[in-house]
């Protein structure tokens, strides 16, 4: 389907706000995401919603049709398997991916070679590649991530930083010096995975996190993102944002996987949810939005 006009309008932005495709999997059937008549997502409504794109392992026809761009996620574990997958992805007409890098058991000279064969087989494709801080691969500890970025330099990320938050315990110690001292990191963030959490729950219903402490600290590190990526980023370079809002278990290719994410009222019923993870995904494309804002009018007066 051939983008129209206005599709473009809305994603020519320098902020493009994309909807990671798990937000969408296993939905109650109270849910309100738009549905067509066949009870499908109606891809159109979420494009009318203000998402310009769609996150995905593989092209979403149905969200392309709707005029949706796609960005693309992966998990390499293997050196090997970099130049297939970056190749794939090219192919698909991804804008952008996002990876899992890694098993967080390698060597330094295993996560060099990892990362080397990524930035090659980037270039080589001319596809744009962000390798996402995550738990369970070679970006799960933050020095190492830093001693990353001090070896390569042209290395880029996605921030996915509730893995950080809660996984490492962040509040605990001083959070500001933190922030600081991944400055290096957050100057290249070029996208983004948006959902809160606190100490010990990486997603939690927003309406239970709203008046604790964490939401501020979540306001703070995607501030921080911004605006890195405004005094790094070249001028045609874009910043990427997506709520990722995940089912407590899902099913796949017929088998079920528990991911325990989203939160139960009855752990027996992967429906119970207490919260409407499209809901709140509308609502943190309005916070990053704002943020972003704010970002932008700082950045004029400061130029001024």
């Amino acid at each position: 389907m051939t983008v129209q006009p206005e599709d473009r309008a809305v994603s020519s932005q320098r902020l493009r706000v994309h909807l990671n495709e798990g937000t969408l999997l296993g939905l109650p059937a109270w849910s309100s995401v738009p549905r067509n008549s066949s009870q499908d997502v109606d891809f159109a409504q979420i494009r009318r919603e203000g998402f310009c794109g769609l996150q995905s392992y593989a092209p979403n026809n149905h969200a392309i049709e709707a005029g949706l761009l796609s960005s693309g996620m992966a998990r390499i574990v293997d050196a090997s398997s970099c130049d297939d997958v970056v190749c794939q992805h090219k192919a698909w007409d991804f804008e952008v991916s996002t990876v899992h890098l890694g098993t967080g058991f390698e060597s330094d000279t295993e996560g060099y070679r990892l990362v080397e064969a990524l930035l090659e087989a980037a270039a080589k494709h001319y596809h744009p590649v962000y390798v996402e801080t995550h738990r369970a691969t070679i970006t799960q500890d933050p020095v190492r991530t830093l001693d990353l970025v001090a070896k390569f330099p042209e290395l880029r990320f996605n921030a996915d930083l509730s893995h950080w938050y809660t996984g490492l315990e962040m509040r605990y110690g001083d959070f500001e010096a933190k922030l600081d001292r991944l400055q290096p990191v957050f100057d290249r963030v070029r996208y983004m995975h948006l959902r809160m959490g606190h100490s010990c729950e990486m997603q939690v219903p927003l309406p239970q996190l709203r008046n604790h402490g964490a939401w501020q600290d979540y306001l703070a590190l995607w501030k921080r993102c911004m605006t890195g990526f405004l005094a790094s980023a070249g001028k045609n370079e874009r910043l990427f944002a997506a709520p990722e809002l995940l089912p407590a278990r899902v099913l796949h290719q017929g088998r079920e996987f528990t991911l325990n994410y989203a939160r139960l009222r009855d752990p027996s019923d992967p429906y119970s949810e207490y919260s409407d993870r499209w809901t709140e995904a509308l609502e943190l494309k309005s916070i990053v939005e704002s943020i972003w804002r704010n970002c932008l009018n700082i950045q004029e007066e400061v130029t001024k």
